[in-house]
């Protein structure tokens, strides 16, 4: 149930003494899942307030309660709605919700030709995502600009995302392309049909990965996987394992 009492807005450069509060959260939130995020410093999350391409959560008080930011790939051609995060007091309160909305409305509105994308190991994201009308895709429908995949040198997955010529890891790609998609209530519909396969299927992609991962490691040997075929809407095993 949403609370009343947040304000979910654009983030502007009176909100910068926050900055520090949501990276070591971020960083806290990825530790806590034993997965990564890319690291971010707080003059970075200073600077997307600055340039009014974030969204923050507070209380009526003041207090902190959540934060997402916009990040451009490819000349603009991509935009990421990064960094998800919410306070765990305020999390499952249906605020990860209205963070996700303002900030996709203001990507629309800010780049209303790029096609936006996410990475997330999260089926709570996966089911927000799905309800603005992202859909799950291979990681070959990504920007390919190294400086996003720089950012995931940070991420405790990195090797295995490596390992996999960047074509899979532990994330899963979504993407939302305003030329060609799926109505949200599509997608939404899609996503609760087979969300309980999704939550199986993420729990032994963590596995199979890193076995395959731990394996590999230490014999020096294996191949990745490998796209072959675009897959159909919410194709559970296609977008999981990219076959």
């Amino acid at each position: 149930m949403e609370t009343p009492s947040i304000i979910v807005r654009v983030a502007t450069p009176d909100d910068i003494h926050f900055a520090a509060t949501i990276t070591e959260e971020m960083e806290s939130s990825a530790k806590a899942r034993g997965t990564g995020i890319a690291k971010r410093s707080p003059e970075y999350i200073a600077e997307k307030m600055r340039e009014g391409k974030a969204v923050i959560a507070l209380t009526t008080e003041g207090d902190w309660v959540g934060f997402c930011y916009i990040e451009t790939w490819s000349h603009g051609e991509y935009v990421a709605n990064s960094g998800l995060i919410v306070s765990p007091a305020f999390r499952k309160s249906g605020v990860a919700k209205r963070i996700k909305e303002c900030i996709f409305n203001l990507s629309r509105e800010k780049y209303p030709e790029a096609k936006l994308f996410g990475l997330t190991t999260g089926l709570a994201v996966m089911k927000i995502n799905s309800d603005l009308g992202y859909e799950p895709v291979t990681y070959s429908e990504l920007t390919q600009d190294e400086a996003f995949w720089a950012g995931c040198k940070s991420c405790v997955n990195y090797d295995i995302l490596m390992s996999k010529d960047r074509k899979n890891c532990m994330c899963t790609a979504m993407l939302y392309d305003p030329k060609d998609h799926y109505k949200p209530e599509e997608t939404a519909e899609e996503f609760k049909q087979h969300s309980k396969a999704y939550e199986r299927l993420l729990r032994l992609k963590q596995s199979l990965f890193l076995r395959v991962f731990k394996k590999k490691s230490s014999s020096e040997s294996g191949t990745g996987t490998s796209s072959t075929t675009k897959k159909k809407l919410f194709s559970p095993l296609n977008f999981l394992f990219n076959l």
